[in-house]
């Protein structure tokens, strides 16, 4: 049996983990995302450990209202708890360049 999660910060990366797994399904978006990036393919597995680099991927995904509706859909997640993740996991590493949308 899994342990649960009550880190908000590990609950983040695990979402972002999910996302890189969405994006990396999908050979276009994962092109465009490579290209961005500037990783390659053979170094994805390791810069999937790196925090900072999660937060890239997240940060691709939000950018676009389809890609994260999508994902959002395909994790069984509300497209919020995604831009929720974003925020706990840039708070986590100091990034205050990215605020949410408030209604």
């Amino acid at each position: 049996m899994k342990k649960p999660v009550h880190n908000p910060r590990e609950v983040a990366e695990i979402v972002a983990i999910q996302a890189l797994s969405f994006v990396a399904g999908e050979p276009e978006r994962l092109g465009l995302f490579l290209a961005e990036t500037g990783v390659g393919p053979e170094t994805l597995r390791n810069a999937a450990s790196d925090p900072n680099f999660l937060l890239s991927v997240l940060d691709f995904v939000l950018r676009d209202d389809d890609t994260v509706k999508a994902f959002a859909k395909a994790s069984e997640l509300h497209p919020a708890n995604v831009a929720a993740a974003r925020q706990v996991l840039g708070d986590a590493l100091g990034d205050r360049t990215w605020e949410r949308d408030v209604p």
